[in-house]
């Protein structure tokens, strides 16, 4: 294999992650009551939600809050644990999935609400789930190079307008099992942001470097998971088989080029149901004790829920630890990135 089989950063950092976790509560059982007319006439139980993708809650913004703000205040909160000013900021990439218009970018919004200076780049990274991850591949590029010093990367997601149109749909008398199933992933979405600043590793001793990794692409799949303002619609089984096969080959092309990761103290994955995780455990031999599990009580929260439960785990980690982030995302995408705490 020619060409970016893995990467290796050779001065960048992690100086700060955190996340904003939005504050109301809908259960699974909720979204039952919601849904209890078309559950009845389809002949489907409830608790499917709990039983079958394992998530027991999902949280929205309250009201006129809205998920470019959360994303400013996540940026907010990093840049102040990170302790770097707003003025030394050369770069901005927002991943949210959510967005209100298609330009301009949901970035400008959050770039001029944290105060960024005129000279820091910003832009939106649209990869599905994996866009967190992508974006910080690409500032530590960019670190690495010395076009930049420090990087914010942000998401804010919501997922109540998407689920609310869902339910909508669903409820419609002519809606069909198969509607239900094609659309119960979008069901699982939760939302929340995060925000991850990112600099040279030299000058934040006791920082956390960022080592590099893998990217896979499994493009054949592209129409496996296909969402949009109204509604996700995907192909549940055919999306786990291609991921699962795309992670086992990213996996193995890694350890061929010289990385190690059957051992790492964590593995941060991205959040999406029991099922997924169960899966991805058992194709590469994961120690299952060392998988944080935040789904249940947040949902799948897109390209913010690596970042989120990164952020959660940062409080257990010790400096010496290495950690694996793995991420699939729609299209399919699949990247890996190793970092040494």
């Amino acid at each position: 294999m020619i060409g970016n089989a893995t990467f290796r950063h050779d001065n960048t950092a992690l100086l700060a992650v955190t996340s904003v976790e939005a504050p109301v509560v809908v259960s699974s059982a909720d979204f039952d009551e919601r849904l209890a007319p078309s559950l009845k006439r389809l002949h489907l139980s409830k608790r499917l939600l709990e039983r079958v993708a394992g998530v027991t809650e999902r949280r929205w913004w309250s009201p006129g809050t809205a998920f470019d703000d959360a994303a400013i205040e996540a940026g907010a909160k990093a840049l102040a644990e990170a302790g770097i000013e707003p003025g030394q900021i050369g770069l901005l990439i927002n991943t949210s999935v959510t967005r209100r218009n298609l330009e301009p970018s949901v970035a400008v919004k959050i770039h001029h609400g944290l105060g960024l200076p005129s000279s820091a780049m910003n832009f939106d990274l649209a990869n599905a789930c994996l866009g967190f991850v992508n974006g910080i591949t690409l500032a530590a590029n960019m670190i690495d190079s010395g076009q930049i010093k420090y990087a914010l990367i942000v998401a804010g997601e919501d997922a109540q307008g998407t689920q609310e149109a869902t339910f909508a749909r669903l409820n419609r008398p002519d809606s069909t099992r198969e509607d239900y199933l094609r659309e119960f992933a979008t069901l699982t979405l939760g939302s929340g942001a995060a925000a991850a600043v990112i600099g040279p590793a030299d000058e934040h001793p006791g920082s956390h470097r960022i080592l590099g990794g893998v990217s896979r692409a499994g493009t054949q799949h592209h129409e496996l998971c296909v969402g949009g303002v109204d509604g996700m619609f995907t192909d549940a089984k055919g999306l786990l088989d291609g991921g699962l096969e795309l992670v086992v080959t990213a996996w193995n092309e890694a350890h061929k080029d010289g990385w190690n990761w059957t051992s790492m103290d964590r593995y941060v994955t991205h959040q999406v149901s029991t099922s997924y995780t169960n899966a991805i455990i058992k194709a590469v031999n994961l120690v299952r004790s060392r998988v944080p599990i935040t789904f249940p009580r947040w949902g799948n929260v897109g390209p913010a829920s690596l970042p989120m439960t990164l952020a959660q785990e940062a409080q257990s980690l010790s400096q010496g630890d290495r950690v694996l982030c793995m991420g699939v995302g729609s299209g399919l995408n699949t990247t890996m990135m190793e970092i040494a705490w």
